[in-house]
C-alpha cells in the first residue's frame, strides 16, 4: 500500500482502499458462511448417528430382558456455565471415555441458548433416561438446569458443575468475544475488532460489561422457569441455592478445579478414574486460556460491586464456596501440603439376626 501511494494519484489511491476494503468483507463474509455451513454440516451427521441408533434399536427389538448393570445405568449431566474452566474438565472426559468405557455427548444447541423448548425438554430427557445404547454416558453444554422429576423420570441423572468468581467470569467473556482463546485461535469472534479494554467499556456505560451480564450461572442452576431469568430476582437465587445442595451430586469452583477433580475421582471412580493424575500432567488439562485478556483495575470492580445484581450472584458464588469446602472438608486430608482422599471411615456390626 505504501508503493501505491507513492505511484498512484490520489483518487486512484481511494479508489484502491475502497477495493480492498470490500475484498476484505467480501472474505469475511465467506469465512462466516463456511463456518455457518460446517456447523450444519455437524448437526446433520449428528442427526444422522442418533437416526442410525435409533432405527438399530428398532429392527433388533427394545432388548427389555437385557438389563444394564447398576454401575452402567448412569448418566452424569454437566451443564456447564461458559467461561468457568468447562472445557478443560470436559477433555478430562474425553481423555478418559475409551479406556473407563462409557460415552461423551456435547449438547449442542442452537445459537448456544441454554432454554430448551418444551418438545425438546421432553426428546431430551427421553434420550438421556432411555438411549441403553449410550450408558454410561456422560453429557455437557450450555443448557441450564432441567428437572428430569417434572417428566416422570424415576431415576434421575446425576447432575454436576463448576462456577466461578462473577466478575472474573465476565472479564474472561468479554475478552473471549473480541480475542478468542487458544483452543481454536482462528475462528472469528462475535465482537472481534473491537479493541475497547474491559475497563474502558465500563466506563463508558458499554452494554457488554454491564452488571445484568453477571446475570448468569444463577438462572443456569434455577432452571427453564421464566422467573429464573428475570433478572435480579431473588426467587431465582433461592431456587439457585435450593437445586445446588438437593439436586447436585457435587458442584465445584474454577479456582479450585484439582480439588473438584479429585474429589469427583473418590466418589465416582466409573467416570473419573485417573482423572486427577491427567488433570496434573496432562496436556489438555489447561488448554484454553482467553487471549489478550486484561485484568481489571480496583476502580472497575468496585463499580460493579456497587450492583445489586453482583451482590446477588457473588452471593450465589460464595455459597456454593462454602458447601464445596464443607464437602472437600469431610473427604480429604492434608499431609505435607498434599491432598489425600479418606479411605472408608464407616463399617457395620451387630448384624441380626446370626447367620447358622
Amino acid at each position: 500500500m505504501g508503493l501505491l501511494r507513492i505511484m498512484l494519484p490520489p483518487k486512484l489511491q481511494l479508489l484502491a482502499v475502497l477495493v480492498f476494503g470490500v475484498a476484505v468483507l467480501f472474505l469475511e463474509n465467506q469465512i462466516q458462511k463456511l463456518e455457518e455451513s460446517r456447523g450444519k454440516l455437524e448437526r446433520a451427521i449428528a442427526r444422522h448417528e442418533v437416526r442410525e441408533i435409533e432405527q438399530r434399536h428398532t429392527v433388533d427389538g427394545p432388548r427389555q430382558d437385557v438389563g444394564l448393570d447398576e454401575e452402567d445405568d448412569v448418566v452424569i449431566i454437566y451443564n456447564r456455565v461458559p467461561k468457568t474452566a468447562s472445557t478443560s474438565f470436559t477433555n478430562i472426559a474425553y481423555d478418559l471415555c475409551a479406556k473407563n468405557k462409557y460415552h461423551v455427548l456435547h449438547i449442542n444447541t442452537t445459537k448456544n441458548n441454554p432454554v430448551m423448548s418444551l418438545q425438546d425438554q421432553v426428546r431430551f430427557v427421553k434420550n438421556v433416561t432411555s438411549w441403553k445404547e449410550m450408558k454410561p454416558g456422560f453429557y455437557h453444554g450450555h443448557i441450564s438446569y432441567l428437572d428430569f422429576a417434572k417428566f416422570g423420570v424415576k431415576k434421575k441423572p446425576i447432575y454436576i458443575n463448576v462456577i466461578r468468581d462473577p466478575i472474573e467470569r465476565l472479564v474472561s467473556y468479554y475478552y473471549f468475544l473480541r480475542f478468542g482463546d487458544d483452543y481454536r485461535p482462528g475462528l472469528r469472534r462475535r465482537k472481534q475488532g473491537d479493541k475497547k479494554t474491559f475497563d474502558e467499556c465500563v466506563a463508558a456505560g458499554g452494554s457488554d460489561c454491564a452488571p445484568e451480564k453477571l446475570w448468569l450461572q444463577i438462572p443456569f442452576f434455577c432452571g427453564h422457569s421464566s422467573e429464573c431469568w428475570n433478572v435480579g430476582s431473588r426467587w431465582a437465587l433461592e431456587q439457585a441455592k435450593y437445586n445446588l445442595i438437593n439436586e447436585y451430586f457435587l458442584v465445584g469452583v474454577t479456582e479450585e478445579l484439582e480439588d473438584f477433580i479429585m474429589l469427583l475421582e473418590a466418589a465416582l471412580p466409573r467416570f473419573f478414574r485417573g482423572a486427577t493424575e491427567l488433570y496434573r500432567t496432562g496436556k489438555k488439562s489447561h488448554l484454553r486460556k482467553t487471549t489478550e485478556k486484561k485484568l481489571p483495575t480496583k476502580e472497575t470492580i468496585a463499580k460493579l460491586q456497587q450492583s445489586e445484581i453482583w451482590k446477588m450472584e457473588n452471593e450465589f458464588y460464595e455459597f456454593a464456596l462454602e458447601q464445596f469446602q464443607f464437602v472437600r472438608a469431610h473427604a480429604v486430608r492434608e499431609k505435607d501440603g498434599e491432598l489425600y482422599i479418606l479411605a472408608q471411615n464407616f463399617f457395620y456390626e451387630k448384624i441380626y439376626p446370626k447367620s447358622n
